[in-house]
């Protein structure tokens, strides 16, 4: 992974997808990144901890995150507009590894955890690769970005809690008649510990609640198989053998 350094990103665009979730384009030099699922942390004038939010989609002079409002600093990132500036550590972690696909590969999102996954489609799809997708949402009012996997030609396979939409149920529930030989997924742990029993091999996108964000602190560590690693360093994609429950 290239290294990362400190960056001023320009919003250019904010749109609300749903009641609580946006999505944000900045502009400025994202050249470094280099693997879907990779993450930037961002400042914000008047927090102490900066923000980790997941890429969604990115060239060489844009990206875009998707974030849920979920407390004081989203809802202020939520209020701001195009031309204001973000100093943004950039990128961080390490994503997915597409090489490692197989030729049937399955996407598995939940939540927030699916604009990675759109990243990591994309990927895909310029690799001359069609993932299947599933995407898992409590309600309708959470579902995002399934014209933008429609527009890569895919057709995600929804799940939502209630039934509002899609299957009844969870992504595993969608997911339990499908044929694949690999899994790429992103979501809350328990959907991860879900799915990784279903899964024959795969890589998963670990959610972390982070300080430094680049492993000096310790403070994201889980315990792997192999010893303990920095979910914020080390991951934020695990792969399947090493996951410890």
């Amino acid at each position: 992974m290239k290294k990362q350094l400190n960056d001023l990103l320009t919003i250019e665009t904010i749109d609300k997808l749903q009641e609580n979730i946006f999505a944000m384009t900045l502009g400025g030099d994202c050249s470094r990144i280099s693997a879907p699922g990779q993450f930037i942390n961002i400042r914000l004038d008047g927090f102490y901890l900066r923000r980790p939010i997941s890429i969604c989609s990115w060239d060489e002079q844009h990206l875009t995150i998707v974030f849920k409002v979920v407390g004081q600093g989203t809802a202020a990132m939520a209020k701001m507009r195009p031309g204001e500036k973000l100093d943004v550590l950039m990128p961080l972690g390490n994503g997915f590894d597409t090489e490692k696909c197989g030729e049937n590969p399955l996407l598995a999102g939940g939540g927030i955890g699916v604009p990675p996954l759109y990243g990591l489609a994309h990927a895909l799809v310029k690799k001359q690769i069609r993932p299947k997708v599933v995407l898992g949402f409590n309600t309708r009012e959470d579902v995002i970005l399934t014209e933008a996997f429609r527009n890569l030609g895919l057709e995600p396979i929804i799940a939502t809690a209630d039934g509002s939409e899609g299957v009844r149920g969870f992504v595993t529930d969608a997911m339990k008649d499908l044929d694949f030989d690999y899994l790429y997924t992103c979501g809350p742990e328990p959907m991860l510990k879900a799915v990784w029993q279903s899964a024959p091999d795969g890589q998963f996108s670990f959610e972390a609640r982070m300080a430094c964000g680049f492993g000096a602190c310790m403070g994201c560590s889980c315990e792997t198989k192999y010893g303990y690693k920095r979910i914020c360093k080390d991951g934020p994609v695990l792969f399947k053998e090493e996951i410890k429950w």
